[in-house]
Formats: C-alpha cells, sequence, structure tokens
C-alpha cells in the first residue's frame, strides 16, 4: 500500500497546488453555487413526492419504496457506466503512463493506484446528487441514526462494485478486441452501454405506474409494484438495507449491508489478481501501430465539396476525416440512439386515453412541451459533438492559426458541418413524438418550425462558447463541456430554450382554443401574436450570430496572445 501511496501522493498535491489561483476560486464559488442550487432542488422535489405518497395510505408506501429502488438501480448504473468511461482512460490512455509504468513497481501496483483514482473521479458527483434523495427519506419517515449511517455504509460497496466490475469489463474487453488500437474499444463500449441502458429501463417497467387497469385487481397492482428484485444483484442488498434502516430493522440492515460488503471484498480481492494477470499484456497492446476499423475515402469527399475553394474545402474534409478516425465519437453515437429509443418509447407509452382530462388537450400540451424537450437533448448532443470540436484541435491548433484560413471561416465550416446532421436528427426527433401524440396540423407545423430556426441557435452556442474557452492541453477533449465554458453553454441555451418557449405558450394557447371553440380571434390576440412570433425569430437571429462572434473574437484573441 505504502507504493500505491506514493503513485497517488501527486494526485493530491495538483489539488493543493492548484487551490490558490484566484481565477481557479471564483469559477469553484459559481460551480458550487450552482451545484448548491441544484442540490437543494433535488432535496425540495424529492420531499414533495414523498410527502405526497405518505398521505396516500397503504399505497404510499410502496410507491415509496419503488421510487427507492429505482433511485439506487439507477445510481449503480450511472457509477458503472461513468467508471467505465473513467477506468479507460486512466489505465490506457493518459499521456503519463509511459512516465508511470518505467518505475520500479509491479503491474498490480500500477493498476491498484489509477483505479483508486478512477473510483474517486467517477464517484463523487453522483453520490453528492443522490444524498439529498436519501435525505429526503430519512426526514419524511422520521428514521433514527441507523438509516443514516446506513447511507454511507451502503454507498461505498455499491460504488465499489461498481468500479472493480468496470475495471475488470475493460480489462477483459481490451484483450479480447483484435484491433491494435485502444481506442476501437469504445465501440464495444458503445454496445455494452446501449444494452446496459435497455435492460435497465426494462427493470423498471416504468408502465406499471401509469397503467393499473392492465391488472385484474388493486390488490394484483399492488403485489406487482412490491416485487422483490433478483437477491444476486448489489443494488438489491442496498435496498434491503436502507428500507430496513428505514423501518428500524438493526438485524436485517447489517446482514444484507454485510453482504454488500462482503461481495465488494471479494471482487476487490480478485481485482488485482486478474491485473497482474492482463493488465500490462492490454497496455503493450495500446502502444502498438493504431489501425482504423473505417477507411475514408478522401477522393469522394474532394468531389463532393469540389464548390468550395481550396483552405475551405481542405478544412471540411479535415473536418470529417477527423470525426470518421476518432472511434471514441462511435460510443456516444450508440449512447445516444439508445437515449432516442427511450424517448421516443415513452411518448407512445403515454396512456392518453385513460386520462380525466380530454385527450386532445393533453396531445397538444404535450406536444408543446415537447418542443423544449427535444431541443435540450439537441442541446445535450451539441455539448458532446459541437462544443469540444475546437479543443479537439489540440497541441495541433498553431498548424490551423498558420493556415490562410481566417478564425471566421474555420468556426463557421464547423457550423455547418454540425448543422446538417444535427437539424436532420432534431426534425425526426420531433415529427416522430408528434405522430405518436397525434396531435393536430398546426401543433405538428409549429413544433417543426419552432425547433428549426432553434437549431442552429443551439449549434451557434455550442461552437462560438467552445471557441471562446478551449482547452488545448486535455487528454480529452469531450470532458471539456464539464468546464466552465460548457456551464456557460448550458446556462444560455437553458435561458434560449426557455425563452423561446414562454414567448409562445401565450399565443399557441389562444390559437390552439380558438380552434376547439370555434371562436374567431380577436385583432388584440392577432397582434400578440405577431409580436411573440417575430420576437422569437429575431431571439433566434441574435443566437446564430452573437456567439459566434464572440468565440470568434475570443479565439483569436487567445491564439494572438500564444503567439
Amino acid at each position: 500500500m505504502k507504493k500505491v501511496l506514493a503513485l497517488i501522493k501527486p494526485r493530491l498535491l495538483s489539488f493543493r497546488n492548484s487551490g490558490g489561483e484566484n481565477g481557479k476560486r471564483g469559477r469553484l464559488a459559481l460551480f458550487g453555487a450552482i451545484g448548491s442550487i441544484f442540490w437543494i432542488g433535488i432535496f425540495a422535489v424529492t420531499y414533495r413526492v414523498l410527502s405526497y405518497f405518505q398521505g396516500v395510505k397503504g399505497f404510499g408506501d410502496i410507491l415509496a419504496y419503488k421510487l427507492l429502488s429505482m433511485v439506487i438501480l439507477t445510481f449503480f448504473s450511472l457509477l458503472v457506466f461513468s467508471a467505465i468511461l473513467t477506468i479507460l482512460s486512466k489505465l490506457y490512455l493518459s499521456k503519463d503512463l509511459m512516465l508511470v509504468h518505467s518505475l520500479p513497481v509491479a503491474a498490480e501496483t500500477i493498476f491498484m493506484a489509477r483505479w483508486i483514482e478512477s473510483t474517486a473521479d467517477s464517484a463523487w458527483m453522483v453520490i453528492i446528487y443522490t444524498i439529498p434523495v436519501f435525505l429526503s427519506y430519512g426526514i419524511v419517515y422520521e428514521a433514527g441514526f441507523l438509516f443514516y449511517a446506513d447511507i454511507i455504509l451502503t454507498l461505498i460497496p455499491l460504488c465499489i462494485s461498481a468500479s472493480a466490475f468496470s475495471a475488470l469489463l475493460v480489462m477483459l474487453a481490451v484483450m479480447i478486441l483484435p484491433a491494435s488500437r485502444v481506442r476501437s474499444i469504445f465501440v464495444f463500449l458503445g454496445i455494452v452501454v446501449l444494452v446496459v441502458l435497455y435492460v435497465t429501463f426494462r427493470m423498471l417497467r416504468p408502465e406499471r405506474l401509469v397503467d393499473p387497469d392492465a391488472f385484474t385487481s388493486v390488490m394484483a397492482y399492488l403485489q406487482s409494484l412490491s416485487t422483490p428484485a433478483s437477491p444476486l444483484l448489489p443494488t438489491t442488498w442496498a435496498y434491503d438495507s436502507l428500507k430496513a434502516a428505514l423501518t428500524g430493522q438493526t438485524g436485517s440492515t447489517f446482514f444484507h449491508n454485510g453482504l454488500a460488503w462482503s461481495f465488494a471484498g471479494f471482487i476487490l480481492f480478485i481485482q488485482p489478481v486478474f491485473a497482474r494477470a492482463v493488465y500490462y499484456n492490454g497496455f503493450s497492446k495500446t502502444q502498438a501501430a493504431m489501425i482504423r476499423l473505417y477507411e475514408t475515402q478522401g477522393q469522394m469527399l474532394c468531389k463532393v465539396f469540389a464548390f468550395l475553394k481550396g483552405p475551405a474545402r481542405a478544412f471540411v474534409i479535415k473536418e470529417l476525416k477527423t470525426f470518421w478516425r476518432d472511434q471514441t465519437q462511435w460510443s456516444q453515437l450508440f449512447l445516444i440512439a439508445a437515449l432516442i429509443v427511450i424517448y421516443l418509447y415513452n411518448f407512445s407509452a403515454l396512456p392518453l386515453d385513460k386520462s380525466p382530462i380530454r385527450t386532445v388537450y393533453l396531445q397538444n400540451l404535450f406536444s408543446f412541451l415537447n418542443m423544449a424537450l427535444a431541443a435540450f437533448v439537441l442541446t445535450a448532443i451539441t455539448a458532446r459533438f459541437a462544443f469540444p470540436s475546437v479543443s479537439i484541435e489540440g497541441s495541433s491548433f498553431w498548424i490551423v492559426r498558420s493556415s490562410p484560413i481566417r478564425i471566421s471561416t474555420l468556426l463557421w465550416i464547423k457550423f455547418f458541418i454540425y448543422l446538417t446532421p444535427l437539424m436532420l436528427l432534431s426534425q425526426i426527433l420531433i415529427v416522430a413524438t408528434t405522430i405518436l401524440l397525434e396531435v393536430t396540423p398546426f401543433m405538428m407545423v409549429l413544433s417543426v418550425i419552432t425547433l428549426f430556426i432553434m437549431t442552429p441557435g443551439i449549434i451557434s452556442l455550442g461552437i462560438g462558447l467552445g471557441a471562446a474557452y478551449p482547452n488545448f492541453t486535455s487528454e480529452n477533449p469531450a470532458q471539456t463541456v464539464t468546464g466552465f465554458g460548457g456551464l456557460m453553454f448550458m446556462i444560455y441555451s437553458a435561458g434560449f430554450i426557455g425563452l423561446v418557449t414562454i414567448l409562445q405558450a401565450g399565443p399557441v394557447y389562444s390559437i390552439f382554443m380558438a380552434g376547439i371553440r370555434n371562436q374567431a380571434i380577436t385583432p388584440f390576440q392577432w397582434t400578440w401574436i405577431i409580436v411573440s412570433f417575430a420576437l422569437v425569430i429575431l431571439i433566434c437571429a441574435l443566437v446564430l450570430l452573437l456567439p459566434m462572434k464572440f468565440g470568434i473574437a475570443r479565439l483569436a484573441a487567445q491564439s494572438a496572445g500564444q503567439v
């Protein structure tokens, strides 16, 4: 353990040495304030929901316990996914691994040191934003000290089990895949993530919570909701332990907690044994010549973009080749596809015909809200692909600056490259959901047009702010979205989407109700409608131009300062 601690010590010293910079202190304060708001919001919402559940006698406790099992299962899934990405980077892709492996230290020692770092990096945020959920349970159910102590005793083995399982999975995948380029493993991990998301979603079976009529009786419905999960899963031990602690069953609490700790200890013991056998061999394979999974056709791309001038055409082809050659992007495509399928499935599973509210109202209400939801989905995808597009240039950005092309041209090239696929994706998403909801023609046309004019603005925010706050030294440019610039992008995008939604809400309601009641729209309402939609168009135009202008100016100033 002394060698493991010695390998971890530089990471700890880097935290201490970076804490005194004024700029970082201000950003940490901003992040802390925003994080605290989200933390309080999660607590308030969970407390409100649980308080409502407690008001429903007999049925409320079952729903509360079912919600607890969903939270734990989601928590474990997020831990596994986050640990896979972090461990792969720490064990195989970090730039300092060549130096570390040259030290007189065994491979399994290096593995354990990196695994401890990865576990902390992948788990701390998930734990912080899960604790308010558990605290709300303790307050609503007036739990004693046992429950609050059991939260810590449960989360620690759950994090260890998730991280250790992810490490074993990553090491096995590196050994199985024949490709010598380690980043090709993300293709495999993308498929795994897709399967895990699908299985997790089906295990939750959310349709049971909105369709009690599918059961022969209320008792059968209650019994189905309270059906326990597999006793072999770590999430089941965590759930049983927390549930027993809520009800004051000390013996059952420590029994299930003991199961969780014994499994965590077992997998923690197996991990270095497995690492001693395969880790260094897998790391050696990553240092071999890199082979692409797919070859790009440069001549075909030159013919397709023959209408562009020489430098512009060269940069367009470079951007496309960079995307296709970087297989780290492919896992994100699998993940996005899985999320879109689940997103569409949620709309198809809505029991609108069983609601006491008229179906036509619900259909069009959900359609209007769906515009904002689809825009948020587009924002998440933009954050993953478009925002880091400048940072991904890395240390080779000086080549871009020395080329005969202006920064404005470079950023607009990136903008149009991402505009086409994201515009197509957003339109497919909005059209598919409106068809599933069977909305009126007016709502379908409005949804399509609104998302059509909002998409360029969201992409402009991503490209512009990504250029204004680049990070050319990051080992993983995709992680730049977690920095200050990424936070600003999320805030501005949320404000943009919210403002457009608010401006359209009143006029859309007036038009919809006039059609339902067969009434004519008054001149005042027409004025209100025209002004609101004109403001929406104006805001979309400003959001399209201003972020790009800001990003061009900031990037030019930064590159000039570097020169």
